[in-house]
Order: C-alpha cells, then sequence, then structure tokens
C-alpha cells in the first residue's frame, strides 16, 4: 500500500510539480468559468505561443533590417570620403610628376623642314624640337610638314586664328620640304636644318619631351 502511495505521489509531482519542456512555450492560465480554478493549460496555448515566437522573430528581422538599412545609408558617406581623397591624391601625384619629372630638353634647339626628324636636340642629334613654347604670347608653337606662310600673314591672322588648323590653312601654302612654324605672335617657314638661335626675335623656348 505504501508503495503504490510513493508512486502516486510520484506521478502527480512529475506531472504538476516539474515543468514540462514541452510547456514552457505555452501560457497557462486559470481556467475561465465559476468558481474551481486551478492551473490547467488552455487548449489554444499552442497556437499562441507560435504567434509570439514569430512575432519575436518577426521583431529580429526588422530590427535586423533597420540596422542594414542605417549602415547602406552610412555608407555612401564613407565611400564619398574615400574616393574624394583618393580623386585628390592622384591629381596631387600628377601634377607632382609633370613638375618633377625628368623631362628632356634640347640643347641646342633647332627648327628644321618636313626632312629634318623631330625630337629631342643635341649637338650629337640634330633633331628638330617638337614641344616648343613662346614666353611672349604663352602659346604652344604648332608646325606643319610640307606648308610655308603665305606673304600676307600678319600678326593679326594669327592672333585672331591661333591654334584652329581650318582657320590657319587658309593662309598655308603646299611647299614639300619645308616647316610651317607660328604661335600666335610670331610665324616662320624652315626649309634647312636651323639653330633657333640664329632666330634672334623669336621668344621660343623647349617646353621639354
Amino acid at each position: 500500500m505504501a508503495k503504490d502511495l510513493d508512486e502516486l505521489l510520484d506521478e502527480v509531482e512529475s506531472k504538476f510539480c516539474r515543468p514540462d519542456p514541452l510547456r514552457l512555450g505555452m501560457v497557462e492560465r486559470p481556467r475561465g468559468g465559476g468558481g474551481g480554478g486551478g492551473i490547467l493549460s488552455n487548449d489554444r496555448n499552442p497556437a499562441e505561443a507560435e504567434e509570439n515566437l514569430r512575432s519575436t522573430e518577426t521583431f529580429k528581422k526588422e530590427h535586423d533590417l533597420d540596422s542594414l538599412i542605417n549602415e547602406i545609408f552610412e555608407e555612401p558617406n564613407f565611400d564619398k570620403k574615400c574616393f574624394k581623397l583618393k580623386s585628390k591624391s592622384s591629381g596631387n601625384t600628377s601634377v607632382r610628376a609633370s613638375i618633377q619629372g625628368p623631362g628632356k630638353s634640347c640643347s641646342p634647339v633647332y627648327l628644321g623642314g618636313s626632312a629634318v626628324p623631330c625630337g629631342v636636340g643635341t649637338n650629337t642629334s640634330q633633331r628638330a624640337c617638337d614641344h616648343l613654347r613662346c614666353i611672349a604670347c604663352d602659346f604652344w608653337v604648332v608646325s606643319y610638314d610640307d606648308y610655308g606662310w603665305d606673304k600676307s600673314c600678319d600678326y593679326l591672322f594669327f592672333r585672331n586664328n591661333m591654334p584652329e588648323f581650318h582657320k590657319l590653312k587658309t593662309k598655308l601654302v603646299k611647299k614639300k620640304g619645308t616647316r610651317a612654324y607660328a604661335c600666335q605672335c610670331s610665324w616662320r617657314t624652315i626649309e634647312e636644318l636651323t639653330d633657333l638661335q640664329t632666330h634672334h626675335h623669336l621668344r621660343w623656348v623647349c617646353g621639354k619631351h
């Protein structure tokens, strides 16, 4: 008899006193109605527990989504700053390279007809400089092979038309072996290799190659 009583108590304790893992997600509420109330599980508790679980997951997803949106809105500003810094840095580098670059200058500076090759002129390599710049008008000197300037050319013509070829060609005369040079204030027709120093009135210098 005592043994049966112990078994009954164990069964009651296991059912009512120990928390059932399957019931942890269920909401326990008193039975509705009149007087007697014990703590009993309602048949709708599993559905409500599942709904609560879904709402919790939905909240977490919405929170994660908000965090992701915030990150997306924050990233462009960072990228833009990086891009600006990078662009500024690359620009400075290119300017510095152009200033400090080991450009070669012609010495002496030669002019020449169309038969004279262009390049860096030296005493041993007599080439016509094709990077001439005028220090008077601050224009690059243009040159046209197998052309010469018409005798009617004047200062105003070059002042108004440099450096557009479709306007300059109205005063260019086809002449084999010559090369027509011009800036905005000076012009020359050269047939043979010539040292620039022999043309004292020209303010042309080598702009480095």
